[in-house]
């Protein structure tokens, strides 16, 4: 009859599988147990490591092994070469058979080869980028990066191989205001002399649990906090438009002086009604959110959209098309929101179409939006920015993917990411996590230009529209989408034509809203 465990035969044979217990048979017995727990215990951690070493070997610049970027080759080759070792000593000491010995050690030669080949591999590509011609520009404005480094971060921005750049906690960490924006200028005039247009420079700077500059700006409250005072307050809409304002021009006074020109925020995904996503470990919706009632979500997000522009920084309002119905966290997990498209329009978009602006952005979150694109999710997906963006909601604002990085989209591939959210329309490529992407995806980018694949006509339209964000003086500039009557700067209202029905890629009909902002 089989035993219930690998090692209880030894253990027998190790204590004589006698019913008469001889003195000292009970310590032998112990001993041998442990000796045959040890024994399963290695051989499991050594087909586990084995397993593990081969998964990373084939992608050894994941983003998952970041925090190791700097060695990740030679600790891949260093613990294959160390399991390799114990695993021939186990051979030799008749524990493990031939079959097994000689599986193991194929697949750690195979993992500490593929490793040093992939390594090889990004290097090759990160110098192709580094020589592209001057004509990579004409494709390198439409990436915005994260970076670790001046040193890292100049040669991008001086070759014009990138548009913008991300800051976050590592460039502003035990730095003050002075010596950060010292570093922004460097590359501002690094462009300047190379006759490129200004870096468009983005942060995280939401409020509440988002607030990636600080310190060494302040840490200000969620700006949800806003709508909680007006409730208890009573003051009423118009109380909470100039609060809303006030707290933008705030922000947008500190941000302006490190040399930032757009925000990431505010956050328009309406509050979810409950926990939100499983495993959510970023994305923390309930507690970003402003509001669950959407018609107060435009109020507020619109002024305080007005505040961060009239100190020159641009806001993006995120995550479209709404995270409030997504049930898992994108960072790490493919997301679909199966809400019909008529549900939306009417509820979760109403903050996106009433307070974007023409010199701000809209984010695109990683999620399938299944009525319109069950295939791609919005950051690439053509259905959503050409269709329903572009021409239905008539947006000339700039788009920017959510960072490209994430699991949601990481698990494309870096390079078919990229391709799809180029050839879907989308103006900004944000790379922010890890750095090292950029050299991945613009290498795919530049080979597929080379060969034809992207439009010419998409990139002069993404490089205008992020010169009216980059060249905007401070003056607001409303609206960005076609429909109903809408008030103009001197108060009177301004027609544009009504919104019809539209069909959509998988055959369904958009409902476009027809109703007029309210004015507060």
């Amino acid at each position: 009859m089989r035993t219930p465990f690998p090692f209880q035969g030894r253990v027998a044979q190790a204590a004589g599988a006698h019913p008469t217990l001889r003195p000292g048979a009970g310590r032998g017995t112990a001993f041998a147990i442990l000796a045959s727990v040890v024994a399963f215990g290695a051989r499991s951690t050594r087909r586990a490591v084995t397993a593990l070493l081969l998964v990373a070997a084939c992608d050894p610049i994941n983003p998952w092994l970041f925090a190791v970027r700097d060695h990740v080759v030679m600790l891949i080759v260093g613990l294959a070469a160390a399991t390799l070792s114990t695993t021939l000593y186990a051979h030799r000491a008749q524990r493990i058979g031939r079959f097994e010995t000689s599986a193991l050690t194929v697949m750690l030669i195979a993992a500490a080869l593929l490793s040093v080949i992939q390594g090889t591999r990004f290097a090759q590509q990160r110098e192709a980028v580094l020589a592209a011609p001057a004509g990579a520009r004409a494709i390198g404005h439409r990436f915005m990066v994260g970076y670790r480094s001046f040193e890292e971060v100049a040669p991008l921005a001086e070759r014009g191989l990138i548009g913008g750049i991300y800051l976050t906690r590592r460039n502003v960490r035990d730095r003050d205001i002075a010596a950060i924006r010292a570093e922004i200028d460097a590359l501002q005039t690094l462009r300047a002399r190379a006759g490129l247009p200004p870096l468009l420079v983005a942060a995280d700077q939401e409020g509440g649990p988002v607030v990636h500059m600080s310190p060494p700006l302040s840490a200000p409250p969620a700006i949800a906090t806003l709508v909680a005072e007006a409730a208890v307050s009573d003051d009423g809409a118009h109380a909470l438009t100039l609060r809303a304002r006030a707290y933008g021009e705030a922000k947008g006074a500190e941000l302006a002086a490190l040399g930032i020109n757009l925000n990431f925020g505010p956050v328009v995904d309406l509050r979810p009604d409950g926990r939100g996503p499983t495993l959510d470990t970023h994305t923390l919706i309930r507690r970003r959110a402003i509001s669950a009632d959407p018609t107060l979500v435009a109020t507020v997000a619109r002024a305080y959209a007005d505040g961060l522009h009239s100190h020159g920084v641009g806001a993006t309002l995120k995550h479209f098309p709404g995270l409030a119905r997504v049930t898992v966290d994108t960072h790490h997990f493919p997301a679909r929101l199966d809400t019909p498209v008529t549900t939306l329009a009417d509820h979760d978009w109403h903050p996106f179409r009433h307070a974007a602006r023409a010199d701000g952005a809209i984010m695109l979150g990683h999620v399938i939006l299944t009525d319109l694109d069950p295939e791609h999710p919005a950051s690439t997906s053509p259905a959503v920015v050409r269709t329903l963006l572009r021409e239905e909601w008539g947006y000339d604002g700039l788009l920017v993917t959510d960072d490209l990085n994430m699991g949601a989209v990481y698990r494309l591939g870096p390079c078919h990411a990229t391709l799809a959210a180029l050839a879907a329309g989308v103006d900004v490529l944000l790379l922010s996590y890890d750095p090292d992407q950029f050299h991945r995806a613009m290498h795919c980018a530049l080979t597929a230009q080379r060969a034809g694949h992207l439009s010419p006509e998409e990139n002069t339209a993404s490089a205008r529209r992020m010169a009216a964000l980059t060249q905007s003086n401070g003056t607001p500039r409303r609206i960005v989408t076609r429909g109903p009557s809408t008030p103009s700067s001197t108060g009177q209202s301004r027609s544009a034509p009504a919104p019809a029905a539209h069909t959509g890629h998988a055959g369904h009909r958009i409902a476009r809203r027809t109703t007029q902002p309210r004015p507060w």
